[in-house]
């Protein structure tokens, strides 16, 4: 397709949502998980920085990352007991 085209069709739908008005709360769970998932990796990374000199490493992927957004600090714990001990 046409670039064009496709940019015509990406603004008559934005121009409908916004006429008719989007479901908004979707959107915003949607965009906490986001926020979380990302406190998480954060979380892991100064985990991983500051916990070098304890030998501690814990991988940062999409689901630690969501174990530790979702859970907070029990939830990082809880990922270094795990890697830790069982793995």
């Amino acid at each position: 397709m046409e670039p064009i085209i496709v940019i015509s069709i990406v603004g008559v739908l934005v121009l409908l949502l916004l006429l008719v008005g989007a479901p908004i709360k979707p959107i915003r769970l949607i965009g906490q998980g986001v926020v979380k998932i990302m406190i998480g990796a954060l979380l892991l990374f100064f985990l991983n920085a500051f916990g070098s000199t304890l030998g501690l490493h814990v991988p940062i992927n999409l689901v630690t990352s969501t174990i530790s957004g979702l859970l907070g600090l029990p939830g990082l714990a809880a990922l270094v007991v795990i890697e830790r001990f069982i793995l």
